[in-house]
């Protein structure tokens, strides 16, 4: 199987944690060697979060456990990276 290299993961997180502790329980799992957190939309009682993930070789399935345990949701996976190198986005014709 290819390795996954970066995820781009779009959460639905209730207030606590913090999106500072939350973003260090991501980082904590087995294969990530990096995560940021962006606050996307905050209301009352949750917030919208985008997680940017990379890692040599990331479990989907392990994110996804471990964001459900602090109470989150994945909503969508919005960016995926796979094999031996990440291809970096580069605009297109298409694009303009």
């Amino acid at each position: 199987m290819v390795a996954v290299r970066r995820l781009v993961i779009d959460v639905l997180k209730p207030h606590e944690p913090p999106l500072l502790e939350f973003t260090e329980e991501i980082a904590a799992v087995d294969g990530v060697e990096g995560a940021t957190g962006s606050l996307l939309e905050l209301d009352r009682e949750v917030q919208n979060v985008k997680l940017s993930l990379e890692g040599a070789d990331l479990d989907y399935d392990t994110v996804e456990s471990t964001v459900e345990d602090l109470g989150g949701t994945v909503h969508s996976v919005d960016e995926v990276a796979c094999g031996d190198v990440v291809v970096e986005e580069r605009p297109t014709q298409q694009d303009g």
